[in-house]
């Protein structure tokens, strides 16, 4: 019967990490602000991600430039974008945008279309001598659209519940996880193996986290396909850096899994050796 308690317990213990652990790194890296602001300021250094808003913002200079009745050489406006994306201000201007877009999905506001306002990048020094040689009124505002269509999700405070229910939910989660797995080792008749247990739990999150992100990127790359342009590009090199943020939290599950089979290991040799 304590075998069984056990088994049962270790089992809750392994489906209850499955799902805190992926849940924390949810409410740590995408639904926090701050998080994200984190992990957005990591994607902007992201040679990709800098390509991509290079690209963006010459486009939009281009259209401004040519709107405004000038011919200019393709080549020295991708010059001057790519000079901003690699300076020191893009990446807290990048940072700040996400933040909008952010508090845009999470946060009840503005109901108006999820676009980002680029004139601000604009002002930069970078394009100041662009610019200055054409006698351009640069706007007080410069939307560009982020999504050329309209879903549940992707409309103002579509994910808010995350962000009122996220905090508690993580938390919840991650405390059921601990209580199972200190059930277990007290329920256990022998708690080095029960200890190697949990290390085995560990270790089987942290393979199949990593097996439901190669299987789920193919969905959300299809996701992705709903935004346009270059906004496309931007998007998944932000993906491919949340991607890398949960890869560690999956590789740190399974460096503590491994450990703890050790020391579970380790402990029961020990204890079958006083008993002999």
């Amino acid at each position: 019967m304590r075998a069984l308690t056990a088994t049962l317990l270790w089992l809750l213990a392994t489906v209850s990490l499955a799902v805190a652990l992926p849940t924390a790194w949810a409410q740590c890296s995408l639904i926090d602000g701050d998080g994200y602001a984190r992990l957005a300021g990591r994607a902007a250094a992201q040679p990709a991600l800098q390509e991509a808003v290079a690209a963006e913002l010459s486009a939009q200079t281009m259209q401004l430039i040519r709107g405004s009745g000038f011919a200019i050489d393709p080549s020295e406006v991708g010059a001057a974008a790519r000079k901003y994306t690699a300076g020191r201000s893009f990446p807290a201007q990048f940072v700040q945008v996400n933040r909008d877009g952010h508090d845009w999905l999470l946060n009840v506001g503005d109901p108006g279309p999820w676009e980002i306002d680029i004139a601000p990048m604009l002002r930069d020094k970078a394009f100041a001598q662009l610019l200055s040689d054409y006698p351009v009124l640069l706007p007080a505002t410069l939307t560009v659209p982020l999504t050329s269509t309209s879903t549940e999700v992707m409309r103002p405070a579509g994910l808010h519940r995350l962000a009122v229910w996220g905090p508690l939910l993580s938390v919840v989660l991650a405390a059921i996880a601990g209580l199972c797995a200190v059930l277990t080792l007290v329920a256990a008749q022998h708690r080095g193996r029960a200890l190697a247990g949990l290390g085995v739990s560990a270790l089987l999150v942290g393979a199949g986290g990593w097996a439901a992100i190669e299987v789920g990127r193919r969905y959300l790359d299809q996701a992705l396909n709903q935004a346009t342009g270059d906004i496309r590009r931007i998007a998944a090199a932000l993906v491919d850096v949340a991607q890398d943020s949960l890869h560690l939290w999956l590789n740190l599950a399974l460096a503590a899994g491994g450990a703890m089979v050790l020391v579970g290991v380790a402990a029961a040799l020990l204890g079958g050796r006083r008993k002999s």
